[in-house]
């Protein structure tokens, strides 16, 4: 098995943070091809070598291959000639485009993109089928490309598609467009579920766990969806524009910048903060502690606010964040991190979130290699390990979050969750460099070590429901906490939440482009499975023949349905991580299941896998 298994999660050091693309920024939109967000107009050059697209934020960008585009800081759109007559219109509201080739054929842009040879007297729909639109509608912009008058480019509410026969077929060149409308980040990749973004006309939008392109998302809706603001606004006799609640506690925001808070779930509220000004776009309640809270406002003024006391005296920590609205905030409150997303982009600071002090913050930015555009939202995952953020029109990117660098934790190295580790099992410090580690006179090997994050083995001897780890780092002593369970079986999974299993005939990974077959075994790499039979040396990786055996009950479940288990053991040649082959049902239609197992009765964490018949 030829996996780097051991692996570093990429973070902010001394050269800023270490940023991943999450996903691109097409839409599966039952389209010709994956959609994107509106764009306002299209043309080419004047050779037709090159394409350039408007979107509906002002940036224009440009491609000569068809696939990829790069940002124009100047391009003069062409002036666009004179709209032809025509006897009738398709559409009442279409506008006209005149033919580069023919002065009798026009286009006309609707709802559909239609055309005339006859001057307008009868008219063809070139993006109608069935009565459905095959690339979205909101004819927007038609550009003829000078060397081929077949060659049609047309941009519309759902992004950019390209014809090269005149208008019989249409393919979408959205697939690398940044041009993805993400307003919000609702949840991280969690389990089965990807990211979840609300993004604009499209809703809900999700993106499966080693998935490009976004999909729609079903039962999920924004906390602070229309309904409820609207409730809200019924409720204090003002326009609400934004929400936050944990437990009983509910605060809510105006577009005139004034906070409520309700103690009763939102039945009754009183009125906390009554300065105006800019809109209050976004609220952190803390979950653990709901009488702190942070507010995101734009305007000019005041635009984060504190509260550690449910709402009865707000600070401002505006400090030296550059002028412009802030859109997103999020904080640790344990670490005393705040981020937030702002016109400028996303920026972070340490400040007090539990006492009444207020030191003087000091706002870093963290987007000064992305593109410099205005950020829409900020988001911890629920381990506070991973940063997510949300830009105008190129999408989701992440990185390990940055206040974890010296703010040691320990979480699972199977799914970054704060599971329990058992004995043999693997758990990784995030934050720093480990140098060593020892808990009730037993060493804990470190098996991997970076100035972000270090991964150990837990000794098969240990035992207790909680051990006291000391941990030897450049900074000192660092003593944590650590749950332990005999069995805590985890699924090893990649950051963008994709399972590690294998064809166990071929050897080879199991993903999108190597998907498991009907019949078939697999391998299932865990950990978290405690002892086994003979008993082998921690730090140790595990022989090639005969590796020792599980001594816990495994079982596998497919869609909730068990999968015969030929065997269980630690991985050949790896330490800390266990092999668990299973044998396929037969099957007959293509699908993505759910998979998870269990040892000891304690469960899994669940994970998708697609199973082809």
């Amino acid at each position: 098995m030829a996996l780097g298994l051991i692996a570093v999660v990429g973070a902010a050091g001394e050269g800023g943070p270490d940023w991943r693309k999450v996903g691109t920024s097409a839409v599966e939109w039952m389209l010709a091809s994956p959609a994107t967000g509106p764009v306002e107009q299209v043309w080419f050059s004047a050779d037709g070598g090159r394409l350039f697209a408007r979107s509906q934020w002002g940036k224009t960008f440009t491609t000569n291959d068809f696939e990829t585009w790069t940002p124009v800081d100047r391009a003069a759109s062409p002036i666009a000639p004179a709209a032809p007559a025509a006897v009738r219109l398709p559409d009442p509201m279409a506008q006209l485009v005149a033919s580069a080739a023919d002065p009798l054929e026009i286009y006309a842009l609707g709802q559909e993109l239609s055309r005339s040879i006859d001057g307008g007297r009868t008219w063809t729909s070139l993006t109608q089928y069935h009565s459905l639109s095959i690339v979205g509608g909101g004819q927007r912009s038609l550009a003829t490309s000078p060397a081929d008058p077949d060659e049609l480019v047309l941009g519309n509410g759902y992004g950019v598609w390209r014809s090269l026969d005149g208008g019989l077929s249409w393919t979408g060149l959205n697939r690398l467009l940044p041009n993805l409308p993400v307003g919000r980040i609702l949840s991280t990749p969690s389990g089965t579920a990807g990211i979840r973004v609300e993004a604009g006309r499209f809703g809900v939008l999700e993106l499966p766990p080693g998935g490009a392109t976004w999909f729609p998302a079903t039962g999920v809706a924004p906390d602070d969806g229309l309904p409820l603001l609207g409730h809200y606004s019924a409720r204090v006799g003002a326009e609400i524009t934004a929400v936050g609640k944990a437990g009983a506690m509910v605060y809510v925001g105006s577009s005139d910048g004034r906070i409520w808070a309700s103690f009763d779930g939102g039945q009754t509220f009183q009125p906390s903060r009554v300065e105006t000004g800019g809109a209050v776009e976004r609220i952190f309640v803390d979950a653990g502690e709901p009488r702190i809270a942070l507010v995101a406002l734009s305007g000019a003024g005041a635009r984060v606010l504190r509260t550690t006391s449910s709402g009865s005296l707000w600070d401002d920590l505006t400090a030296n964040l550059p002028a412009g609205a802030v859109h997103g905030i999020t904080a640790e409150r344990a670490a005393g991190a705040v981020y937030v997303a702002t016109d400028r982009g996303v920026f972070w600071a340490r400040t007090d979130l539990e006492g009444a002090s207020l030191p003087l913050l000091n706002w870093v930015s963290l987007t000064d290699s992305l593109p410099q555009v205005a950020a829409t939202d900020v988001r911890l995952d629920p381990a506070g390990v991973q940063l997510y953020i949300s830009l105008v029109g190129y999408g989701v990117y992440a990185t390990a979050a940055p206040h974890r660098l010296r703010n040691l934790r320990l979480v699972n190295t199977a799914d970054y969750s704060a599971r329990a580790a058992a004995p043999g099992s693997l758990v990784s410090v995030i934050g720093g460099r480990v140098d060593s580690a020892r808990a009730a006179g037993l060493n804990y090997p470190v098996l991997a070590a970076s100035d972000t994050e270090s991964q150990l083995q837990v000794p098969f001897e240990a035992a207790g429901t909680n051990v006291m780890l000391a941990l030897q780092t450049r900074a000192g002593l660092v003593t944590l906490g650590l749950p332990v369970q005999t069995v805590s079986p985890a699924i090893m999974v990649g950051r963008d939440g994709v399972p590690v299993l294998l064809d166990a005939d071929s050897g080879l990974e199991i993903d999108a482009h190597n998907p498991a077959h009907s019949s078939g075994r697999m391998q299932i790499l865990v950990t978290g499975l405690g002892k086994v039979r003979p008993d082998w040396p921690t730090g140790l990786a595990a022989p090639i023949e005969n590796p020792p055996a599980v001594v816990a009950d495994v079982k596998v479940y497919l869609d909730g349905a068990p999968l015969p288990v030929t065997r269980a053991t630690l991985a050949p040649s790896y330490i800390g991580f266990y092999l668990i082959e299973v044998q396929l049902p037969p099957i007959t239609n293509l699908g993505t299941s759910e998979l998870y197992l269990s040892a000891g009765g304690q469960e899994s964490n669940r994970v998708p896998m697609v199973l082809e018949p």
